[in-house]
């Protein structure tokens, strides 16, 4: 499929603090993933810590919180990972599905997902 960037804006659940950013398209990675010094400047705090297994193979327990994610025009709560300072930051399947995002491979874009009852 290739990878492209695309604009996303975080917001603290209150909506009191925001920070735009532009995410890697990722689709192998379950959760969107931010440095976890630009989540703590956010304002957003973690809620637990998840088991995750990274795309070199690495496993490792990773601080995890909540945020209002937006994508074109929508908006939805999503879970946030933690990562590694500096690290570019990693847009989601469980963040592209809860904005009813899917990838356009082709045109490489997200457009609105046709979903199934």
């Amino acid at each position: 499929m290739g990878t492209f960037e695309w604009p996303l804006r975080l917001e603290t659940m209150d909506g009191r603090s925001s920070l735009e950013l532009e995410a890697l398209v990722d689709t192998g990675s379950t959760f969107t993933v931010v440095a976890a010094d630009q989540l703590r400047e956010l304002g957003v705090s973690p809620f637990e810590k998840v088991h995750l297994e990274l795309a070199d193979g690495r496993r490792d327990f990773y601080d995890i919180a909540r945020a209002m994610a937006s994508i074109d025009g929508r908006t939805e709560a999503t879970l946030v990972v933690f990562g590694a300072e500096g690290a570019p930051a990693l847009l989601g399947a469980y963040t592209l599905e809860g904005l009813r995002l899917q990838v356009d491979p082709v045109h490489r874009q997200l457009v609105p997902l046709r979903g199934r009852a």
